[in-house]
C-alpha cells in the first residue's frame, strides 16, 4: 500500500482562550462520569475524572462530526481505546446531543440499556467502535486511518477540494502502550506514515495495580519517535490552550502520525486522585460528596447547568454546518465526476457491483489436484478485479497465503508478522466503511490474533480472515506449525462464520459466502493439494453442509466430513463398496455455521435424525463432533499434536487415514 499522505494542513494560529463556562463542561463532564459510576456502583470514574479536559477539548473545538447523523461518511473518527472510561464518553454524546438521552445515563451499565460498561458499536449512537480490551482500539484506529487514505487515494482528485478528508481520533491509555497488539499497530502505523492518526495519551501513570513504575518504566516518547510517530508533550492535563495548541501541531504533520502525551491525574478532585484506588470502583458516598465540594458542585446527583449543556448543543448546528459544507463540495463533485461520484456512494453504502461474482464461475484451477489456499488466491483476484473497494493483506505470509492482489499494490498492505495487531488493524478498516477488508496468516497463528477474531464477532463487522495450512497437511514443520484444535476452536466463536472448503469449486463457493454475507468469515484453506470435485459443490457451499455422494435408497451410513477429510470419506465410501455395502452416503459440511442456519427440513433431508449410524472425519480435536453423529456415531479425529515428517506420512501414522476410517464405518453398519 501506497504511504504518501494529502490533506490540508491545519491553522497556525493560536487557539482562543477557554472560558469559565468552558470549565463548566468540563466538571459537568466529570460529575456526570462519577454519578454514573455511583448509581450503578460499578465502573470507572478515575479516568474521566482525569481526562475530561483533553475529551472536551477534540469534541468542542477540533473534531467535525454531526450529532444528527452520527454516520456521516467524512466525519472525524474518534476512539476511546481505553473502554473501561466510557461514563465519559456517554456523557459527551449526551451533552452534545447524539439523541443519549440523561435517563439512559442514569441506567448505566444496566440490562438494556445503551450506556453498557464498555462502548459497544452498534448499541450507542456515536460510537464508532466496540473497546475494552486494552489495544484494540489503538490497532482499529490504525485500519481505519488506512481506509480513510485509501478511500483519498481513489477519489480526491488534486484539481478540486478534498471528498475524503478526516482524521482518526483516540484517548490512549497506558495499558494500550505496554500490551504487544499496540507495539504492533503502533509500529505499522509509523511505517505507513499515517499523518492524520492523532492519539492524546492519558499519561496518569497508574494501573490497577498501582503506579506505573510497578511494570513500565521505558522512555514512551523515545520509543513512539522510532516508531516514526511524532510525539508532542502537554505537562498539564488542565491546560486546554495546551492540548488545543498540541493537536493543531498534530493535525499540520502529514508524514508522522502523532502520540500527544498528556500528563493526567487519574481520579482529579476526588480524594483518591493519583492513586488506582480511584481506577475500577465507585468513589463512595462519602468521597463522591468530597468531590462535589472540592467542584463546588450541587448535591443532586446528575445536575447539569443548562448553560453548559446549551454550550455543548451548538455542535448539533456546527455539525449541521459542516455536513452541509461536504454535502455542497459532493454536489460539485458529483456534476464533474459524476460517475466516480456514485462510485464512491456505492462503496460507502456497501453496494456491490453488477457481477462482482461472475470471474467465481470462470476460474481455472489449473488441474484435478489443486490446494484450496491456492484456489482461494485465484478467487481472491477474481472479486477483486471486480472490487476496487478490496483491501487486505497478509501478516508477511503472502505467496503462503495466496492473498496477494495481482494487479495493484495500492490495495495490498504488508502487515509484517503482527498478527494481533493486524486482525485488529483490519477490523478498523472493515468498521470505518467504504472498504471490502480481509487479511490472512497460518490457521495455527490465528491464535495470536483470537482477541481480534472475536471482537470482528461481537461486532459484526465484515471482517475476512483468511486462515492457511489448516490441518496436520502442514507435514515438516512440525506439531508447532499444525493446527489440531483452531478449526474447532473457532467454531466456538458466536457470530462468526468458520468455512472449511474440501476443494477448489467449494473454495470458490466459500469466497462468494464471504462478500455476500457481510459478516466476520474465516476460510481455512490446505497447504496440500487435494482432488477436485464437480462444479455444483461451488453453489451448496452456502447451505454448510450437503449430499456430496448419495445412494440408491436410505442410507445406512452417513459420512461427514470437510475440508481435507471431504476425500478421506470419499474413499472410505469406495471401500466399503468393494465389501458389499451400498447404502452409504457421503456429505461436505464446510460450515456448520450456515448449516444451523438452514431450515430445518433442509437439516434432516442431508442428515436424517432416524439414521443413528454416522461417521465424522475431520484431521482436528473430535470435540463438537457429537452435535452431528451423535451419542451411537463416531468420529475419526486427533486428539494430539503432530509431528514433522512428510504430511502423508503423518496423516497415516496418526490415524487420519481410510483404514481407520474404514474400521469404525464397518463398527456402525455393524451395529445397525
Amino acid at each position: 500500500m501506497k504511504v504518501k499522505p494529502s490533506h490540508a494542513v491545519a491553522t497556525d494560529l493560536p487557539p482562543p482562550a477557554y472560558t469559565e463556562l468552558d470549565r463548566l463542561c468540563v466538571t459537568t463532564l466529570r460529575m456526570l462520569a462519577a454519578d454514573q459510576v455511583e448509581q450503578a456502583r460499578s465502573g470507572h470514574p478515575g479516568m474521566p475524572l482525569g481526562a475530561a479536559p483533553m475529551a472536551y477539548v477534540l469534541w468542542s473545538r477540533i473534531m467535525r462530526y454531526n450529532p444528527e447523523n452520527p454516520e456521516w461518511p467524512d466525519r472525524d473518527r474518534f476512539i476511546l481505546s481505553p473502554g473501561h472510561g466510557s461514563a465519559l464518553l456517554y456523557g459527551l454524546l449526551y451533552m452534545t446531543g447524539f439523541g443519549l438521552e440523561l435517563d439512559e445515563l442514569k441506567h448505566f451499565r444496566q440490562w438494556g440499556s445503551r450506556t453498557p460498561g464498555h462502548p459497544e458499536f452498534g448499541v450507542t449512537p456515536g460510537v464508532e467502535t466496540t473497546t475494552g480490551p486494552l489495544g484494540q482500539g489503538f490497532a482499529m484506529g490504525v485500519g481505519m486511518a488506512i481506509a480513510e487514505r485509501y478511500l483519498a487515494q481513489n477519489f480526491n482528485r488534486q484539481e478540486f477540494l478534498p471528498i475524503v478528508d478526516h482524521f482518526t481520533y483516540a484517548i490512549v491509555s497506558d495499558g494500550d502502550l505496554m500490551v504487544g497488539l499496540g507495539c504492533e499497530a503502533a509500529s505499522l502505523a509509523g511505517h505507513l506514515c499515517l499523518g492524520k492518526l492523532i492519539y492524546l495519551y492519558d499519561d496518569n501513570g497508574v494501573t490497577i495495580d498501582g503506579p506505573t513504575s510497578l511494570s513500565f518504566s521505558e522512555d514512551v516518547k523515545a520509543r513512539f519517535e522510532a516508531y516514526q510517530w511524532q510525539v508532542l508533550r502537554v505537562d498539564n492535563g488542565e491546560d486546554m490552550e495546551a492540548i488545543e495548541r498540541a493537536v493543531r501541531m498534530a493535525q499540520a504533520e502529514e508524514e508522522r502520525p502523532s502520540l500527544i502525551m498528556v500528563r493526567t491525574q487519574i481520579g482529579y478532585g476526588s480524594p483518591k486522585a493519583g492513586t488506582s484506588a480511584s481506577h475500577g470502583a465507585p468513589l463512595g458516598p462519602v468521597d463522591q460528596a468530597i468531590t462535589r465540594k472540592f467542584y463546588n458542585w450541587p448535591e443532586t446527583p446528575f445536575h447539569v447547568p443548562p448553560e453548559a449543556l446549551q454550550h455543548c448543543r451548538q455542535m448539533v448546528k456546527r455539525g449541521r454546518e459542516y455536513m452541509a459544507e461536504w454535502e455542497a463540495r459532493m454536489g460539485a463533485f458529483t456534476s464533474r465526476f459524476p460517475q466516480e461520484a456514485q462510485k464512491l456512494q456505492d462503496w460507502l453504502a456497501g453496494r456491490l457491483p453488477d457481477g462482482w461474482d461472475q470471474g467465481l464461475n470462470r476460474i481455472d484451477f489449473g488441474g484435478t489436484m489443486v490446494t484450496t489456499r491456492q484456489a482461494s488466491g485465484k478467487a481472491l483476484n477474481a472479486i477483486a478485479r471486480r472490487l476496487p473497494a478490496m483491501i487486505g493483506g497478509s501478516a508477511d505470509l503472502t505467496d503462503s497465503n495466496q492473498t496477494w492482489i495481482w494487479d495493484s499494490d495500492d490495495r495490498y498492505i504488508h502487515f509484517g508478522i503482527r498478527e494481533h495487531a493486524m486482525g485488529a488493524i483490519t477490523n478498523g478498516i472493515a468498521r470505518h466503511g467504504g472498504t471490502v477488508a480481509f487479511c490472512g496468516t497460518f490457521l495455527v497463528f490465528s491464535d495470536y490474533m483470537r482477541g481480534s477474531i472475536r471482537m470482528a464477532a461481537v461486532m459484526g463487522t465484515h471482517t475476512i480472515f483468511i486462515l492457511s495450512h489448516d490441518s496436520i497437511g502442514v507435514g515438516e514443520d512440525g506439531p508447532t506449525h499444525q493446527p489440531i484444535e483452531h478449526v474447532m476452536s473457532l467454531r466456538l466463536i458466536p457470530h462468526l462464520t468458520t468455512l472449511r472448503p474440501a476443494d477448489a469449486f467449494e473454495t470458490a463457493g466459500a469466497w462468494r459466502v464471504a462478500i455476500a454475507n457481510k459478516k466476520p468469515v474465516a476460510l481455512c484453506l490446505t497447504r496440500q493439494a487435494v482432488p477436485v470435485l464437480t462444479e455444483r459443490s461451488r453453489e451448496m457451499v452456502a447451505k454448510g453442509a450437503y449430499i456430496l455422494d448419495n445412494c440408491d435408497g436410505e442410507p445406512k451410513l452417513i459420512i461427514l466430513a470437510s475440508g481435507s477429510e471431504v476425500h478421506l470419506a470419499m474413499e472410505t465410501k469406495q471401500e466399503l463398496a468393494k465389501l458389499g455395502h451400498k447404502h452409504i452416503r457421503v456429505v461436505s459440511m464446510p460450515s456448520w455455521e450456515l448449516f444451523r442456519e438452514q431450515p430445518e427440513s433442509y437439516q434432516e433431508e442431508v442428515i436424517p435424525s432416524h439414521i443413528h449410524s454416522r461417521l465424522a472425519i475431520e484431521a482436528g480435536v473430535s470435540l463438537g463432533w457429537r452435535e452431528w453423529v451423535g451419542n451411537r456415531g463416531d468420529v475419526v479425529g486427533l486428539n494430539r499434536y503432530g509431528a514433522s515428517a512428510p504430511y502423508k506420512l503423518v496423516m497415516e501414522n496418526l490415524g487420519i487415514s481410510v483404514k481407520v476410517a474404514l474400521e469404525k464405518a464397518l463398527k456402525l453398519l455393524q451395529k445397525g
